[in-house]
């Protein structure tokens, strides 16, 4: 049976680099793409993943070049994507409505830019609230499949902290 691909430091750190920017660039395009405005919580679980893909890029280099310092942006890694996976189970469960979310979620970023275009805006506009999921695949909303590769990048990142 062959080894994976993602036994070695590096190659996990440029996957979970790739992974992170992936996926918050799919979150971009269903904003300016589809016009579906996030709210405060979607906003707050991108922000492992901006800070995820530069650090994870920073370990992989540093793993490539056989630093030992490689360990601790890796396991800073896992612990960045374990919170963001906290974060997006939190988010789902508020969508399934299993606990209350934030009372001031409702739609972030869904005020008018101009007052002569608030009614073209508000025909394009898709305002979601925390406690709505704007869209789902086999069941799971995008908080629910943000929850899943947050826990997959923790994951990954951890294993590779131990190896580095």
């Amino acid at each position: 049976m062959a080894a994976s691909p993602l036994r070695s430091p590096a190659t996990a750190g440029f996957f979970i680099a790739v992974v992170a920017a992936a996926t918050v660039g799919g979150a971009l395009v269903f904003e300016h793409g589809f016009g579906y405005v996030p709210c405060m919580l979607c906003l707050w679980e991108r922000w492992p993943y901006y800070l995820g893909a530069p650090l994870a890029l920073l370990a992989a280099l540093l793993a490539l070049r056989g630093h030992a310092a490689a360990k601790l942006p890796f396991a800073a890694l896992a612990l960045l994507f374990l919170g963001g996976a906290v974060l997006g189970a939190y988010h789902a469960g508020v969508e399934w409505g299993f606990w209350p979310g934030p009372t001031s979620c409702a739609g972030a970023n869904a005020a008018p830019t101009s007052a002569g275009g608030l009614l073209a805006q508000m025909k394009t506009t898709r305002i979601v609230p925390c406690d709505r999921a704007a869209w789902r695949l086999l069941g799971v909303s995008l908080a629910g499949y943000s929850a899943l590769i947050s826990l997959g990048c923790a994951a990954l990142a951890g294993r590779a902290a131990q190896r580095a």
